[in-house]
């Protein structure tokens, strides 16, 4: 008897588990679905939330522009002509830390930037100009088609950027007595000897035209290392400038990125010896143990 009741129990107990089982997997499938619903809209707030920020610098970046622009041709035309060149390398100065700030770019430096001489440093994107410039008053030497972009061009002009024609022989010499006197008498002047941009693989062949006229001052000369790190997305694609890119594409491309984080090396300061190819070699052999 109390054999036939224990087979009772357990036929019972079968019982009540078989009729559990599909409330469970009703549960189970409710659950799922609900979670499914939480990652779509967390992705879609998500999408809307870099969608609005991206709106917002956009903004922000054009707006601000003009007005630093407006700023820019009432002020300076009052600094002494003597002060000029300081007042415009100061006035980029603000503009270029509060494009970092509205751009998400955190900038981490090793070393100190120079104030005075010649800065060398490998080139990768328009992005290197805003964030030497965040972190001190400089002037630029840049290739002449710089002049004829939007936005980037008039404030480079603003700015007082020398702009070189690397196609002609007698722009290089020229320049070389401009970039002597923007370095005898301002702050200091950056120069990307590369050329060109790259995707930051390695570093170009320096051209060594414009060193001649830090080789003729004997002047400080320092070198820099340029990095990017990006969470979200390819450095060489997304932040490096080069190839057949096309600047408004990929500048709007850059608003959507959460953060871009800048590495720069200084080396110290120097006065170089010896003649501009030389000086060159050994720059760049310099920025690329600085990268190693």
């Amino acid at each position: 008897m109390k054999a036939f009741v224990a087979i009772g129990c357990q036929a019972s107990s079968l019982t009540r588990l078989a009729d559990c089982q599909p409330a469970r997997s009703a549960k189970l499938a409710d659950i799922q679905s609900y979670s499914a619903r939480q990652r779509f809209v967390f992705n879609v707030a998500t999408r809307c939330l870099c969608y609005l920020i991206a709106i917002w610098r956009a903004f922000a970046v054009a707006f601000f522009s003009l007005i630093a622009l407006a700023h820019n041709a009432i002020t300076i035309p009052l600094v002494r002509r003597a002060r000029r060149v300081h007042a415009r390398a100061a006035w980029l100065h603000a503009w270029c830390r509060f494009a970092c700030r509205v751009l998400g770019i955190r900038v981490t430096t090793h070393g100190s930037m120079p104030s005075s001489g010649l800065l060398v440093c490998n080139h990768l994107s328009y992005l290197d100009i805003v964030v030497l410039s965040s972190i001190q008053p400089c002037v630029f030497v840049a290739k002449r088609d710089v002049a004829t972009w939007p936005l980037f061009g008039w404030l480079a002009h603003a700015a007082g950027t020398i702009f070189i024609d690397r196609e002609r022989r007698f722009s290089s010499v020229k320049a070389v007595e401009v970039v002597q006197d923007a370095i005898a008498g301002g702050p200091v002047v950056v120069l990307f000897p590369e050329g060109t941009s790259s995707d930051g693989s390695t570093v170009l062949p320096f051209k060594s035209a414009l060193l001649e006229s830090a080789v003729q001052l004997r002047c400080p000369v320092a070198a820099a290392s340029i990095e990017y790190d990006l969470d979200d997305g390819s450095v060489a694609d997304e932040v490096c400038y080069w190839r057949n890119m096309t600047l408004v594409p990929h500048l709007l491309n850059l608003f959507f990125k959460r953060e871009i984080r800048a590495n720069y090396s200084f080396s110290p300061a120097e006065i170089c010896a010896g003649n501009r190819k030389q000086v060159a070699r050994e720059l760049r052999d310099e920025i690329v143990s600085m990268r190693s």
